[in-house]
């Protein structure tokens, strides 16, 4: 995502459609916040919800600009961020899209080692999504997954419970 993000493509256009009270806040955050790219913002919605909102893409800034493209520093620093609030909130669990390599125009080779790299440490579970809500797949073997695994439905992550964030 970026600071000001229309949410209208690729996995963002998916948080917003289902999560129009997110979308709301997320933009009086930006423009209280002046939020800048490599930033995280955390949102919590209805039955225990919590998303982290990775700002890797630099902003569309003005009236009708479009997100511009991802870069791994800004990757690097949003990662950063996000695992401060992992930490600070004592999360057991944590999902990831293919974080910046849709819309964000990064390859996946340049991004999954920076996750690894700055999530690879945590004592919990991480999951990667593969395109949509309704397939993950383990990503840290590290953490105690030794093969690869898919599941369908992230409704069913780590033995029928969701994650505590995506």
């Amino acid at each position: 995502m970026a600071p000001n993000d229309p949410m209208n493509q690729g996995l963002a256009l998916s948080l917003h459609e289902r999560y129009p009270a997110m979308h709301k806040d997320f933009h009086l955050w930006c423009h209280q916040q002046h939020s800048k790219p490599g930033e995280a913002w955390a949102w919590g919605g209805a039955e225990g919800v919590r998303i982290i909102n990775l700002l890797t893409q630099e902003g569309g800034y003005g009236g009708g600009n479009k997100p511009g493209k991802a870069s791994e520093p800004n990757v690097n620093h949003a990662l950063r961020a996000l695992k401060k609030i992992i930490q600070k909130e004592g999360f057991s669990s944590v999902a990831l899209p293919r974080l910046a390599t849709g819309v964000g125009g990064l390859d996946w080779d340049q991004v999954k080692p920076l996750i690894q790299s700055h999530l690879g440490d945590l004592d919990i579970s991480a999951a990667l999504l593969l395109g949509s809500f309704t397939q993950c797949q383990f990503c840290f073997p590290q953490l105690g997954h030794r093969r690869l695994e898919t599941i369908a439905g992230w409704n069913c992550l780590w033995r029928n419970r969701k994650p505590n964030v995506l």
